[in-house]
């Protein structure tokens, strides 16, 4: 079974104030979640952050960018992005 990948409202907003490359790279992210499942090691500086959450580095450097995801195997796979945006304010 694939998985499927959504954002948030909030992260949809967080999203849309992006960088355009960082942006695509969060895009890039979501297809390779959807391809491969949540557990994206091949990502700079993932890590699972606990019971189903995950994050990894978009881009390193000043500022950082991250994305936090939580998966979700109720009826259907499903991740959902719950932040995208500067290392300053991510939700760990």
């Amino acid at each position: 079974m694939a998985w499927r990948s959504r954002l948030t409202k909030k992260a949809e907003k967080q999203a849309a104030k992006l960088p355009k490359t960082i942006r695509e790279l969060l895009f890039q992210l979501l297809r390779e979640v959807e391809l491969s499942g949540p557990v994206r090691g091949n990502w700079p500086n993932y890590s699972k952050l606990g019971e189903g959450r995950h994050h990894c580095h978009l881009k390193k450097g000043r500022p950082t960018y991250v994305a936090v995801w939580v998966e979700r195997e109720d009826e259907i796979r499903l991740v959902e992005v719950i932040y995208a945006g500067t290392h300053e304010n991510a939700p760990y």
